[in-house]
């Protein structure tokens, strides 16, 4: 059934078979004030309350997790939410297949829920949505106004008890949101301590919560801040109205609104949403904030190319054996392309470097764009250029055009920093104006575009993240931090960590050195990476010169695709250890990354359909707890009653490769 009113009565008749979309309506007995929702399996129940204020508890196969959580908006002088009366309401149930043009994790998805919409006195509703993964509300307005002002939006969460938070604090809402996400009590964070989004909640017995939102246009990004109890609140970075430009990129904001956002009066607004895992590994296949965003605004998406990128930034250009001097120049660039072309590696990025800043038409004399496309052209290699996203704004229809007359395939957009209402309509704009130019766009210098890959499917990757450029600098990139992410950051979409190290180090070993980096962990951490981080638009950020010297890596990541049509967890535990397998056709990848704690872990392979499979292994050197790059390629025969044994040494990793015997 799909929920429960206050009178005992059921409003909606028994469904044996849910096809596409079930609606079933009724008006709201008079005086109700308690609803219920569950999801299709049961297991989720969320109770919603309107008597004196909107508030909901949330249930999961019995347990409360969230308890008295508030919700309202302040729009012009009106506070919806406070004083609710229910007009009517409405029930409806969708059990339908997706299918993605840009495939993640899944070349089908299904999206399976029941939906309560409750119409309320004063032209606005609320509307909740329960899955078997999770919980997700929204309001809608339909004001007589063209234009309003949301002052503010309350989103309280209390929680049962005093759970531990996986919470990414950050110094203010200027931010790359490139974070560490702390393992912290709910109570230790104050409200001074701001962060971004998702946060994770572990609220025991295996249960975690994440916390997102989704569909975000014409609107800001939300923010959390603690009570120093057992809530967080939602704040929002307000509107801006002055900034001061720093360099070519960092607008910041020195004055500000006493409201969020300028909208219209007829609207649905963001999605507030909880995705619920059992257990850690239903985080990776949670699909939540993709299901909940705006369809995709792009009718044609044939044209969109995922694939993997040779990245020339974070190796600084360090190609050696060559009869020219490396840098920012067309010689370089066209060794970079002969290396993407000899491995089949579709993109290259021409990073900073290429345009003197401040002006995307003025390129530097030592580079011929025209030429690297033409010559790209030939070797079937596409170029994605690298912008400063306020230099792009301030020369936007020029530049775009610019870029379409060369042949530019994509844009990597970076600094932004911010997700207030003017950024959050930038972002859109981009994605928007680059399909039509069939143009893919990588967002770095932001988290929030990553919930975006739905509306846009153009929109291949996203950063916001600590990834591994942090290793020029710091040693704040830990194998730990990296099998945190795909529990935390990765959630919310697509995470352009930008992997591919060929110089590894342990602990003891690590360096940060800018001009040559290497990353901690080992060898087959960093291959494992290109199986279990999801970025249709993956990186090769070593230099090209080093992936030469290692054609026994390259056989892997020459290979292994960037979209998958299936993804299993073999076996998890946030911020210790994981092990994926994802599908790509009739191969299967499989990826197990862990911490600096060496394990021995078992991974079933009966998720293989029936017949005998080769596999290709790359493993932990007997001597990688010393050196890093120690790793072992071995072969077997698997099937479906194989229980591989993978052993890993600190900070390590195993990938393979298994493919059908033909």
């Amino acid at each position: 059934m799909f929920g429960k009113c206050s009178d005992g009565m059921w409003k909606c008749a028994r469904i044996a078979a849910l096809p596409i979309a079930v609606f079933c309506a009724t008006s709201a007995v008079s005086g109700q004030s308690s609803f219920e929702l569950s999801s299709p399996d049961s297991r989720v129940q969320v109770k919603i309350e309107t008597r004196r204020r909107l508030s909901y508890s949330v249930l999961f196969k019995g347990k409360i997790l969230i308890q008295g959580a508030t919700a309202s908006m302040t729009v012009d002088k009106s506070v919806l939410g406070r004083e609710p009366k229910v007009s009517s309401f409405n029930l409806r149930a969708v059990d339908q297949q997706l299918v993605p043009p840009v495939a993640q994790k899944f070349a089908r998805i299904h999206e399976h829920f029941k939906e309560l919409r409750l119409d309320m006195v004063g032209n606005y509703a609320l509307v909740f949505r329960a899955y078997n993964e999770g919980v997700a509300y929204r309001f809608e307005t339909s004001l007589p106004r063209s234009e309003v002002r949301v002052h503010a939006e309350e989103v309280n969460l209390n929680f049962a008890a005093d759970y531990s938070v996986y919470y990414p604090q950050e110094e203010s809402f200027f931010s790359h949101n490139e974070r560490e996400f702390g393992y912290v009590s709910l109570k230790s964070i104050t409200p001074q301590k701001l962060g971004s989004v998702p946060v994770v909640v572990d609220a025991g017995d295996g249960i975690k919560i994440a916390i997102a939102e989704s569909d975000v246009e014409d609107y800001p990004g939300l923010w959390f801040r603690g009570n120093s109890s057992r809530g967080l609140s939602g704040v929002f970075p307000p509107y801006p109205l002055k900034e001061e430009l720093k360099k070519d990129r960092d607008l910041e904001v020195t004055r500000a609104a006493d409201y969020i956002a300028v909208t219209s009066g007829k609207r649905t607004f963001p999605w507030r949403l909880l995705g619920l895992a059992e257990q850690d590994g239903d985080l990776l296949t949670n699909q939540l904030v993709y299901l909940l965003a705006k369809p995709s605004q792009i009718e044609d998406t044939s044209w969109i190319k995922p694939g993997k990128v040779a990245w020339d930034w974070w190796n600084a250009n360090n190609i050696y054996n060559v009869p020219f001097k490396s840098g920012v120049n067309t010689e370089t660039y066209k060794y970079f392309i002969d290396f993407a072309s000899k491995y089949g590696i579709e993109y290259i990025i021409l990073d900073e470097g290429w345009y003197k800043l401040g002006n995307l038409l003025n390129v530097v004399p030592e580079m011929d764009i025209a030429e690297l496309t033409d010559y790209g052209r030939q070797k079937r290699v596409g170029i994605i250029l690298w912008v400063v996203w306020k230099t792009l704004d301030d020369q936007f229809e020029p530049a775009l055009n610019q870029f379409q007359k060369w042949g530019i395939k994509g844009i990597k957009v970076d600094f932004m920093q911010r997700d207030d209402q003017p950024l959050m309509n930038f972002y859109h704009r981009i994605c928007r104006e680059a399909a039509k130019r069939k143009m893919l766009v990588d967002f770095h210098g932001a988290t929030r575009p990553a919930i975006m890959t739905r509306t846009w499917p153009n929109l291949v990757s996203t950063e916001g993240v600590r990834g591994l450029e942090h290793n020029k600098w710091s040693k704040d990139t830990t194998p730990e931090h990296d099998v945190t992410l795909p529990f935390t950051r990765m959630f919310i979409g697509p995470m352009d960590y930008t992997p591919g190290a060929m110089i590894n180090a342990q602990k003891a070993s690590f360096v940060p050195i800018f001009e040559q980096p290497m990353s901690q962990g080992t060898r087959c951490h960093q291959l494992a990476m290109y199986v279990v981080y999801e970025s249709p638009l993956q990186m090769l950020a070593d230099n090209p010169s080093n992936y030469l010297r290692e054609p026994e890596a390259m056989e892997f990541l020459a290979r292994v695709p960037t979209v998958w049509d299936d993804t299993k967890v073999l076996g998890a535990r946030m911020g210790d250890y994981l092990t994926v397998a994802r599908r790509s056709g009739r191969d299967w990848y499989v990826g197990a990354m862990t911490d600096w704690t060496p394990r021995d872990l078992e991974a079933d392979l009966s998720f293989l359909p029936e017949g005998s499979f080769q596999m290709e292994a790359y493993q932990d050197g007997v001597n990688a707890v010393r050196h890093g790059s120690d790793y072992t390629k071995v072969k077997s025969r698997v099937d479906r009653t194989t229980k591989l044994k993978i052993r890993m040494a600190a900070g390590g990793g195993w990938a393979a490769r298994i493919y059908p015997v033909r």
